[in-house]
C-alpha cells in the first residue's frame, strides 16, 4: 500500500507541476478533478439510498466550471445565477416526482454538491487567470498539499493522541501539527515564485491558517465517507483513493486564498 501510494503521489505530482506551468493543462485539469470528484460524491449519497439529480448536478457543476474558464459573466457573480437558476430547475423537476418524500434531502444534497466541488474549485481557475497565476497557483497547492503530507508522515511516526476518532480514527493531533508545520515550510518556501509584495511574515500567516483549513477540508470529506460507510471516494489513484480524496483539502483552501490575495494585492 506504501509503494502504491508513493508512485501514486509521485506521478501527480509530475503531472501538477506541468499543469501548472502551462496554463490551459491547469484548467484541464482543475475540471477533470472536479468532475470526477463530483460524480464520486454523488455516487457516495446515492449508496446511502438518497434520490439526486446526479447528472443534473454535473452538467450544472461543468457549466459552471466551463464559464469560469472561458471568462463568461452575464452578470457579475455569473457562476451563483446559474446555481439559482438551478435550483429553481430542480424544484420544477420535482413536479414530475410520483412521491413526496425525500424531496428536501434530495434538493439539498445535489445543490450542496454543486457549491462544495464545482464552485469551490472554480477559485482555482481563478487563482490561475490572475497576474502571477503560476506562482499563485503553485503556491496553494504546496501550502495545502504539502500540509496533507506533514499531517501523514509525522502522523504515521510520532501519532499517539488521537485527533477526532469519531470522524477519522487514524488522524492524531501530532499529524495535525505535523501539517501545520509542513504548510509553514510551504508558505516561506513559496517565496521564490509569489510576487514581490508577500513579505514572510504575510505568507507565514498565510501557511498556519491555510494549514488548518486544509486539515478541515481532510476531516469534512472523512465525515461523509464515514457517513456512507466508505474509506475512500474511488479507486482511480491506487493508494490514495478518489479525486476527492486528492483534492478535498484545496475545496476549503482555495477560495480563502483567492480573496486573501485580492484583498492584499499582487
Amino acid at each position: 500500500m506504501l509503494v502504491k501510494r508513493v508512485t501514486s503521489a509521485c506521478l501527480i505530482i509530475v503531472f501538477v507541476i506541468a499543469a501548472i506551468n502551462f496554463e490551459p493543462l491547469s484548467v484541464i485539469a482543475i475540471i477533470s478533478f472536479a468532475i470526477v470528484a463530483l460524480y464520486e460524491f454523488f455516487t457516495m449519497v446515492e449508496k446511502k439510498g438518497i434520490e439526486i439529480f446526479k447528472y443534473f448536478g454535473i452538467g450544472v457543476g461543468l457549466v459552471i466550471l466551463l464559464s469560469v474558464s472561458m471568462r463568461f459573466e452575464l452578470t457579475r457573480g455569473w457562476e451563483l445565477l446559474l446555481i439559482i437558476i438551478a435550483l429553481l430547475s430542480l424544484i420544477l423537476i420535482q413536479f414530475r416526482r410520483r412521491e413526496n418524500q425525500g424531496v428536501i434531502v434530495g434538493l439539498s444534497t445535489t445543490i450542496f454538491g454543486i457549491f462544495y466541488i464545482p464552485w469551490f474549485m472554480s477559485f482555482l481557475v481563478k487563482i490561475r487567470f490572475l497576474e502571477h497565476g503560476a506562482g499563485l497557483l503553485g503556491t496553494i497547492v504546496a501550502i495545502t498539499k504539502l500540509g496533507d503530507i506533514g499531517a501523514f508522515l509525522l502522523g504515521s511516526r510520532f501519532g499517539k493522541h488521537p485527533l477526532m476518532s469519531r470522524v477519522s480514527p487514524n488522524k492524531t493531533r501530532e499529524g495535525f501539527v505535523g501539517g501545520i508545520l509542513f504548510s509553514l515550510f510551504a508558505a516561506m518556501a513559496s517565496k521564490i515564485i509569489m510576487p514581490i509584495g508577500f513579505s514572510y511574515k504575510s505568507l507565514l500567516i498565510l501557511g498556519f491558517f491555510l494549514g488548518i483549513l486544509g486539515q478541515l477540508g481532510d476531516l469534512s470529506e472523512s465525515l461523509m465517507k464515514r457517513d456512507s460507510g466508505i474509506k475512500d471516494s474511488g479507486n482511480i489513484f491506487p493508494g490514495l483513493g478518489g479525486s476527492l480524496d486528492c483534492i478535498d483539502s484545496l475545496l476549503f483552501t482555495a477560495p480563502v486564498f483567492y480573496f486573501w490575495v485580492l484583498h492584499f494585492g499582487i
